[in-house]
This record gives C-alpha cells, structure tokens and sequence, in this order.
C-alpha cells in the first residue's frame, strides 16, 4: 500500500516532465510565492489546487480549523517568514464548510489534546451563543460558525505584530478571509479584506467613537466621568 505512494509519485513526476520539461527546474529556484495560506488540515481541501497555483507559487500553513493563534510557534514562524523573508502580498485565511474541527467545538464532545487546540472556537461559540442558538438546523449551525472562525482568523492575523510592523513599514500586505465549499469546489470571498491598520481597526476593535478614537472599555475610564 505505501509502495502505491512512490509508484503514484513516479508516474506524477513523469507526467509534469513531459507537460512541462522545465516544471522542476523552475521549482528548484528559490520560491517567491505572493500568497501565504492559512487552511484547515482536512484532506479534502488542497490549497494550490482549488486555486489553480503551482507549488512554488503559494506557501501553505495548515492546521485543524484554520487557527492563527498568536501562542502557537509553528503558525508564527510561517507568518514571520512568509511576511519578513518571503514578502509575501497576501495572506488567505481559508475555512470550509462542514469543518470537522468546528464541528467538534459545537459538539462539547471530548477528543483529546485537540480539545486544548479549539478552545478558541469554543470561545468564539459562547460569544454568539444565543445567535447560534437561534439555528435549529445543526449543519447550519456548524457552517455559521465556520465562517464566523474565519472572520475570528483575520482579525487575529491583523492584530499580529509581524503584520503590524510590516504596514508600518509601508509593506504592501492584504489578509482576506475566503470559505470553501467541498459540496461544489468553489471558494466564497468574506469581504474582509483589510490591508492596513486603518482597515483593521473596525475589525480589532469594533466602531470607532466620534472623532476617530478608538472606543475605550467601561473600566478604563475614570471614576466620575460622565462619559
């Protein structure tokens, strides 16, 4: 059975050559992609694929649900990289539609250490609880809250110091947050690209109060003010 592997790989890397005699070649160079994505682990869901890009040309993270979360070494050495080295113009963050790892976060069911690893999610299904409540169908459910994680994502991404940093640079550097339908293969723009720290705002820390000031929380304000 493993064997089927390096026989598929054979035949795979026979077929590229005689398309495209160069393909390696070109591959062997350094990679200079101007996309990072950051998708689900599901197999189902092959980034250069559904988006019709070689290898060289879109350096992936993947993990379970998408996360970008700023603990996790293993996502932040891929953004510092693909954002300081790779320079990188756009960053992806792309869910799924029945995300099993959503799907487990909405259950409360136990699975183990990945329990610790979608606490974010859990965390995201209490804040909309009674939203999420309002949906009887469960799949419906699950999907409102697949795109809601991936909105969660980008902003989490614009928060990032490297990204920060990198607009305060003047560094051209978008984040959009995409879903994927496995029913169809056809991707589904959020709308929440944000490409500066103007734009990320809003989706940081909601409106803004008059005069362009950031709203600020009830127990930062001092003691007797009216306002």
């Amino acid at each position: 059975m493993i064997q089927d592997l390096f026989d598929n790989n054979i035949r795979w890397a026979a077929a590229r050559a005689r398309v495209d005699p160069e393909y390696f070649r070109r591959l062997a160079g350094q990679q200079s992609p101007e996309y990072l994505w950051v998708g689900c682990s599901d197999s189902r869901v092959p980034a250069n694929e559904i988006v019709g890009l070689d290898p060289g040309e879109l350096f992936v993270h993947r993990n379970v649900a998408n996360l970008a979360p700023p603990q996790d070494a293993n996502f932040l050495s891929v953004l510092q990289f693909a954002v300081e080295v790779l320079k990188v113009r756009h960053v992806i963050v792309c869910g799924h539609y029945g995300c099993g790892g959503v799907r487990a976060a909405l259950t409360g069911e136990r699975h183990g250490l990945i329990d610790h690893w979608l606490q974010p999610v859990r965390a995201l299904c209490c804040r909309h609880a009674e939203h999420l409540d309002a949906i009887v169908d469960f799949e419906a459910r699950v999907n409102d809250v697949c795109e809601r994680n991936v909105l969660a994502q980008v902003a989490s991404v614009a928060g990032n110091p490297f990204v920060q940093d990198a607009w305060r640079r003047g560094q051209p550097l978008a984040i959009h947050g995409w879903i994927y339908s496995i029913q169809d293969g056809l991707l589904r723009d959020l709308e929440t690209t944000v490409d500066s720290p103007e734009t990320a705002f809003p989706l940081l820390y909601g409106p803004t109060e008059p005069g362009g000031f950031p709203p600020r929380r009830p127990e930062l304000r001092r003691a007797g003010s009216r306002k």
